[in-house]
């Protein structure tokens, strides 16, 4: 059995057919038209679906990267996501460090065990810092809160304090919580290109209250986001 999951030889695309496209992965059609409207139809963007969940975001982003007559020089994973209190407030913008399967691993008698300490290959896949910087520091020349961190994906949606907890104790710095980035990460990662992960909270993670979620302000903050894009991203 391989016991590094990440070791094969990843596809590359053919030598001088990627002209600078991106290619952006939102799981609903409600995160891709915001996207879209921040985005203003720049020709360089191809905004799809990527469905829900880490399979359905894999599944989807490797399709389109297949499938491109073009190729792609970034993948974005974007959307709307939970917040971790304290650390992303709702309204704000999360810019991925490191993208993890928070819940790829096994439970045992003394807790959550994961790949990489099982020896079975890693659950993190990490962001190039210098492309983080650059979309942090024009965030923030928008005027945008922003905040960076791990982003975490997860196949169940935390719904508890104690879960949050013990998600942010075993994840340092995590800053949100969704469902798509890892799987959109992935099939970038076998194709040799490089990925982002933005997320606008919509809510914070813990107890689902959710007359406390501020879906639309996230998707308006998701918006502004696409429109920095298009200054930052070559």
């Amino acid at each position: 059995m391989n016991k590094d999951l990440n070791t094969k030889t990843p596809r590359t695309q053919e030598s001088g057919k990627s002209d600078g496209r991106i290619l952006v992965m939102t799981a609903v059609p409600e995160e891709r038209e915001a996207v879209r409207r921040g985005l203003c139809g720049d020709k360089r963007f191809d905004v799809l679906l990527a469905g829900i969940g880490p399979a359905a975001a894999a599944a989807n982003t490797a399709k389109a990267l297949a499938k491109a007559e073009h190729g792609y020089s970034l993948v974005v994973s974007a959307g709307i996501g939970g917040g971790f209190p304290g650390v992303a407030e709702v309204g704000s913008l999360v810019v991925a460090t490191g993208i993890v399967a928070a819940d790829l691993g096994v439970e045992t008698s003394e807790g959550f065990m994961s790949l990489d300490e099982m020896g079975l290959g890693s659950t993190t896949i990490q962001v190039d810092t210098g492309l983080v910087h650059r979309v942090i520091e024009a965030f923030r020349a928008a005027k945008l809160p922003v905040t960076a961190g791990p982003v975490l994906t997860v196949s169940t949606v935390t719904g508890t304090a104690a879960g949050s907890a013990e998600l942010a104790n075993r994840i340092p710095g995590a800053a949100a919580e969704a469902m798509e980035g890892y799987g959109a990460a992935v099939a970038a990662a076998d194709w040799s290109i490089p990925i982002l992960e933005i997320r606008a909270i919509s809510n914070l993670i813990g107890p689902r209250d959710l007359t406390k979620w501020r879906i639309k302000e996230a998707l308006g903050v998701l918006e502004a986001a696409g429109s920095v894009l298009l200054e930052v991203l070559p």
